[in-house]
């Protein structure tokens, strides 16, 4: 018997921390269709074996009735209970399902990161795979798409979660994020979502930006429209979701405005931001000046002298911020030659042209 691939073996090391041993890490590659699907419906799955079953009746019972071809990719996200090996099932037996599987648990922004980039679809769908998302809502979704949206969000209008340590946390977040993008939309954290595949192959997705998609899409002039569909209580296992997720969100939304707005011109927000500072110094200073020069009074131990000095250091450090991160932009820019602005189509450009007579 000849030695195993090396991928294969670190396989098995790693599903030593699930206390099994484990099929190698990526199941088959090629692609099963030969036609390339018009939908794939990208599903995140971490511990969810008594739920992945019935979900994927569901899936595959709402996608029967399209007329275009789809496909479903299910993203294991380090499962340590049955969930892969009902996978390996569900795959074996449907020709319309992928399985990307993680070497351990990275989170629901990996997860859908990975699902955009194996996804094969004109359009993908995102859903849960917990089955509070109801999948026969997926025909409303593109429906709606084709009426000539880029993303279309669902909206959990009955939301069957519990109202204080969930609802709650959830409005408020919703409320700021829809305040700071200038996106507005009743539900950013919804799964079930459907986007055309130029929207999502052009982002990078981090930390728990998954939920901001559509304002980060936002940028590049898309149509974001919002649909209600159905949320169902969770039947099995537990939620992954917390109270504490709450910190993360906020923080990653300071990035997300930070990318939107000054990614390209970061000396405008760190160089404002100086020069406030900077003139409030000054003012202090030439305030103590006065007092000093012209009313006699000593300023030695006036707190005021000591704050007059750390603002006028803190602006000079905000501007070299500002002009350091401006370097740093333009450098990103131009070294991978990335553009800052997206087309949706160039028309004519098949043309002859002809010479100007």
């Amino acid at each position: 018997m000849g030695m195993l691939p090396p991928t294969s073996s670190m396989g098995y090391i790693f599903a030593a921390a699930c206390h099994r041993v484990r099929i190698p890490v990526r199941l088959r590659s090629e692609v099963k269709l030969s036609e390339t699907p018009y939908v794939t419906v990208v599903v995140p799955i971490f511990n969810e074996e008594r739920n992945i079953e019935p979900l994927h009746q569901e899936i595959s019972s709402a996608l029967a009735s399209l007329v275009r071809s789809y496909e479903i990719l299910y993203v294991d996200d380090g499962s340590c209970d049955q969930t892969l090996h009902k996978l390996r099932a569900i795959s074996a037996s449907d020709p319309h399902v992928r399985v990307v599987v993680f070497r351990r648990n990275f989170g629901q922004t990996a997860a859908l990161s990975a699902g955009f980039n194996h996804a094969r679809g004109e359009v993908i769908i995102t859903i849960d795979g917990d089955l509070q998302n109801d999948p026969a809502d997926i025909p409303r979704l593109l429906e709606k798409l084709a009426e000539g949206y880029d993303i279309v969000s669902g909206w959990r209008y009955d939301r069957k979660d519990p109202f204080l340590s969930r609802r709650v946390p959830s409005i408020i977040a919703n409320a700021l994020i829809s305040l700071t993008t200038k996106v507005k939309l009743h539900d950013y954290g919804c799964t079930l979502k459907a986007f055309r595949r130029e929207v999502v192959k052009n982002i990078r997705l981090y930390g728990e930006m998954h939920r901001f998609i559509p304002a980060v899409a936002s940028w590049m002039g898309v149509q974001v429209a919002e649909v209600k569909v159905n949320h169902r209580k969770r039947q099995f296992g537990s939620s992954k979701y917390g109270i504490g997720r709450t910190i993360r969100v906020i923080l990653d939304l300071i990035t997300v405005k930070y990318f939107l707005s000054y990614v390209n011109r970061p000396i405008q927000i760190f160089g404002l931001i100086g020069i406030i500072t900077s003139v409030l110094g000054f003012g202090i200073g030439a305030y103590l000046s006065f007092i000093r020069l012209f009313l006699g009074q000593p300023i030695g131990g006036r707190p005021l002298l000591l704050l007059s000095i750390l603002m006028i250091f803190m602006g000079v450090q905000f501007i070299t911020i500002g002009l350091l991160a401006e370097i740093q932009a333009r450098t990103y820019h131009e070294s991978v030659d990335k553009q800052i602005y997206v087309v949706r189509e160039v028309i004519g450009e098949n043309k002859d042209s002809q010479p100007a007579m």
